[in-house]
């Protein structure tokens, strides 16, 4: 245990080297630093990949052990939505306090606005929903208080707005847009919204919504958070968005993809050459971890981390299973993991031997 967590310490130390100077944690302004640079994230050690680790070391099961330590190793965000409870304010707490006694930051990501259907029916809950939300924002905001976090807000919230009736579409805005201004509040929180992926909405389109939502009164906007597609082609897409709003800056989710995502062209009629290109999200097959956490980025004047953002091990509930740990995608994760920003030549779906395209539609 002690070998494993002086490696935990030197990892941190690398990946989150020492700021040359205080930066404002808001960084509202482009021209501000980078408010993230020197910070030490927190790494809960009750995580479930933690949990998991000791107890493949506990069973002797020691290469898969190294394997989840790939995972265990590294700060992930702590997701923070209606799922947190009974006794908000106390969970939110459990998390901020044992950070801030050990001099590092908690990364919460947010999920609290309902999106749980999507027809043009949907209403996403209704007005009684809306204000539900909105005053959770606000608890959030009080129980945060002074303490430093990052947050990362409500991610596919613009991408799937159009889940909901027409009618409700300019709710959901004022609903995003209230927790926006309530957290951009918070003295020592650094704010990035959801931005969708580059293999998503168009960067017009999600530009436009950022600004709907307030984006000039946060640090900027994230990307890639529950995508799969290479951190190289995000950042191409993530410097269009910042065209056009202003110079934000931004941060890449790179929990999961250190294989790129995994798009196929749906023929609709050969003989027209008419063909739609299906990105799969739902837990595609034989992806692994990204580049690891860190503030050194390939574009600094623009990309302020990669991070996990997303929880990587986790089982999305699409194939009709519960949004939990599932640790045989873990392992599967760990094992194919990279550093690769863009695809390496002579690969597809990130790998150089042929796999059938049934390998990478589901894990």
């Amino acid at each position: 245990m002690l070998r494993k967590t002086v490696i935990l310490v030197a990892l941190a130390a690398a990946a989150f080297p020492a700021a040359a100077s205080a930066a404002d944690p808001s960084g509202a302004s482009p021209s501000d630093p980078n408010p993230l640079a020197g910070l030490t994230f927190y790494n809960d050690p009750k995580a479930s990949a933690m949990q998991s680790w000791r107890y493949l070391e506990h069973k002797g099961q020691h290469a898969k052990a190294d394997l989840i330590w790939k995972i265990a190793s590294q700060p992930k965000a702590l997701w923070l939505g209606r799922f947190t409870r009974p006794h908000f304010a106390v969970k939110v707490r459990r998390l901020i306090d044992p950070a801030r006694e050990r001099g590092e930051v908690p990364i919460f990501t947010v999920l609290r606005a309902q999106a749980t259907g999507c027809s043009p029916t949907y209403q996403g809950g209704g007005p009684a929903e809306d204000r539900r939300t909105m005053n959770w924002y606000d608890n959030l905001a009080r129980v945060i208080g002074d303490d430093p976090v990052v947050i990362a807000f409500e991610p596919d919230s613009l991408g799937t707005i159009d889940c909901l009736a027409p009618s409700r579409r300019d709710d959901r805005y004022r609903v995003l847009a209230h927790g926006v201004d309530a957290l951009s509040k918070l003295p020592n929180a650094t704010v990035y919204i959801e931005a969708g992926a580059s293999d998503w909405e168009s960067s017009a389109r999600t530009a436009k919504q950022l600004r709907l939502v307030g984006v000039r009164k946060v640090r900027g906007f994230m990307l890639n958070v529950t995508h799969y597609d290479w951190t190289g082609y995000n950042i191409q897409h993530g410097l269009e968005i910042s065209r056009l709003t202003g110079g934000k800056h931004f941060i890449i989710n790179t929990a999961e993809n250190g294989r790129g995502g995994v798009h196929y062209k749906k023929w609709i009629d050969r003989s027209r050459h008419i063909w739609r290109r299906i990105t799969v999200w739902c837990n595609p097959g034989l992806r692994g971890l990204g580049p690891a956490p860190t503030t050194t980025t390939s574009r600094p004047d623009k990309v302020d981390a990669y991070l996990w953002i997303n929880r990587p091990g986790y089982a999305q509930s699409c194939q009709g299973r519960p949004i939990a740990w599932y640790l045989p995608r873990a392992l599967t994760l760990a094992k194919y993991a990279t550093d690769w920003e863009r695809p390496p030549p002579g690969t597809r779906f990130g790998f150089k031997q042929h796999y059938p395209l049934s390998k990478f539609l589901n894990d």
